[in-house]
């Protein structure tokens, strides 16, 4: 307790040193820095324009899929507090706190750390549960290499604290990979430990009320600190960084993605070391792993933008990275048919992007994306509502508009999926088997929908699973075999007539002749009729159908 005592006096000595009058830092006119990281040799060097150039703009396998899992799991499923939990264990007004507190105890005796080294996964079965993914009808993942709390999930030759040394003592990216690789779904990995260096800025502070007011929570401990006990070899800065003092205008630090920006200008060594090690983390994994698309999250223009998640610091790590890893493919593949998600990245060759959580307003074919939702949040917690019509009914709102459509459904600390999550995917795998000849491959037609109905934002749960369309609500969508199909995003009663205007005779979005009209999941004849007003469906026996319906229309 002492030396913890001790580190937080100097931290605050050397927060005094360096600036309460430190002025915030011009982000836009501060200098890109270009570090000198050696890359893989080939046609893509480390500038967006080269990427751009040299990249052939298009993975079709990627709209072949249409449909991925996310596997967002890691320790942080231990919690049992939903996503952040790492960071909000040490608010202490946060609720994930409380949790924490009771689970575990205080954080400055049992900090995150401690949660790795206690994390066990006796479920865990990555060929069962791909097997489970397949049959439920996705044909690519996103496999989460790191998250925000900076501990890599593979056998990492660059952080110490990773699953292979602390907790599990496996390799779990690897076994995910291989057990993709077997049933033939495309994989990628994702990396969210780009801003971990802000992120992780509570667990140096210490509750300022109550009977532990003024104790350091565990994120000051050095690597001294461990001698013999059970991280003896360990260093926890390489877990939680380093004290980002000097800095009033952007108190609290770890807040500063949220609509701020800033340079940490005292620090610029410190974000050097950090930037490269990013990258070696993420170039570790390219090397090692042969995967069709690499991941990083953020909502900044790229990593290490100096802006919003990319705040701290301005460099082309990420452009570096990213022509690495197309060389390294075109090395291996003799081509190059994998892309970098970079989330909100300028649309060019080489780079996609996604909309999490949201339902955008059109159709956008200016690039590869894909709509991501969590059922409940992205960590697991107990009490979700694991609703199939809401994943069903995402995958027609993104699928319309042109992008494909990423799940994630909760995994449980020990490696399992709840009998809600089970029954949710066998749901949504039925549901493919009857309509998947719409989706794969599809791309948007010329309106993506009609009606006045749009599935709500935000997690996948009790609001959307409450929230109701009606029979006038219809989405679009192309498919690889040509035909259009529209989807009635409820399911009518048997009998019941539905006028989909979009396809009116008079209508200038739809001019072909309509040679006919086919209920997806069922053999029996479609009653139809094109009005001047619309194409006017009388409903057949409907009795099988869940979740929402499709059509499949030939036009001519």
């Amino acid at each position: 307790m002492r030396r913890i005592l001790q580190n937080l006096g100097l931290a605050i000595v050397c927060w005094a040193a360096v600036g309460i009058a430190s002025a915030e830092v011009d982000v836009d006119s501060f200098p890109v820095e270009h570090l000198d990281f050696s890359i893989a040799e080939g046609p893509f060097e480390p500038t967006w324009e080269s990427i751009a150039e040299q990249h052939p703009g298009a993975a079709p396998w990627f709209r072949d899929a249409k449909v991925g899992i996310w596997i967002h799991w890691g320790p942080q499923a231990a919690g049992e507090a939903g996503d952040w939990y790492a960071k909000k264990m040490y608010l202490e007004d946060d609720s994930a706190a409380a949790k924490h507190r009771e689970r575990f105890g205080h954080p400055s005796e049992f900090g995150y750390k401690d949660v790795l080294n206690q994390w066990r996964t006796p479920d865990f079965d990555a060929d069962a549960l791909m097997t489970r993914f397949h049959d439920a009808g996705f044909r690519y993942a996103i496999i989460m290499g790191v998250h925000h709390d900076n501990f890599d999930l593979w056998d990492s030759r660059h952080q110490p604290w990773n699953s292979t040394r602390v907790g599990p003592r496996r390799n779990f990216l690897k076994e995910w990979l291989t057990a993709a690789k077997r049933h033939g779904v495309r994989s990628g990995v994702s990396f969210h430990h780009e801003y971990t260096w802000w992120w992780w800025q509570p667990a140096f502070g210490a509750d300022s009320s109550g009977p532990m007011a003024g104790v350091p929570y565990d994120g000051l401990l050095t690597a001294a600190d461990g001698k013999a006990k059970w991280w003896d070899g360990l260093d926890p800065r390489d877990l939680y960084g380093s004290p980002l003092q000097g800095y009033p205008q952007y108190e609290p630090v770890h807040l500063i993605a949220h609509g701020r920006q800033g340079i940490f200008d005292h620090h610029l060594d410190y974000a050097r070391e950090y930037a490269t090690k990013w990258a070696a983390r993420i170039m570790d994994v390219v090397d090692r792993y042969d995967v069709d698309f690499i991941y990083t999250d953020g909502n900044s223009t790229q990593p290490f933008s100096g802006k919003r998640s990319g705040s701290g610091y301005k460099c082309d790590a990420a452009q570096r990275v990213v022509a690495h890893y197309f060389n390294r493919t075109l090395e291996r593949r003799g081509k190059v048919d994998a892309f970098a998600v970079v989330k909100f990245s300028k649309p060019q060759n080489g780079l996609a992007s996604t909309s999490e959580s949201r339902i955008g307003g059109g159709i956008n074919t200016e690039r590869m994306w894909m709509g991501e939702r969590a059922v409940g949040s992205w960590f697991y917690a107990p009490g979700f509502v694991y609703d199939c019509k809401s994943a069903v009914q995402s995958l027609l709102e993104y699928a319309s508009r042109d992008g494909n459509f990423a799940l994630s459904v909760p995994i449980t600390p020990s490696g399992g999926l709840t009998p809600d999550a089970v029954e949710m995917l066998e749901g949504f795998g039925r549901w493919m088997k009857i309509n998947g000849r719409g989706i794969y491959g599809s791309t948007a037609w010329r309106v993506f929908s009609e009606g006045t109905g749009k599935l709500p934002g935000g997690a996948i749960g009790a609001r959307t699973a409450d929230y109701q369309f009606s029979n006038e609500d219809f989405r679009f969508t192309v498919g690889a075999d040509g035909a259009l199909y529209v989807w009635c995003m409820a399911t009518p009663e048997s009998g019941a007539t539905l006028l989909v205007r979009s396809l009116a005779s008079s209508s200038a979005n739809a001019k072909e002749t309509i040679e006919s009209v086919e209920l997806l999941g069922s053999e029996l004849e479609v009653v139809w009729e094109r009005l001047e007003e619309g194409l006017r469906i009388t409903c057949p026996d409907m009795s099988a159908l869940r979740h929402a319906v499709g059509f499949r229309v030939v036009l001519e």
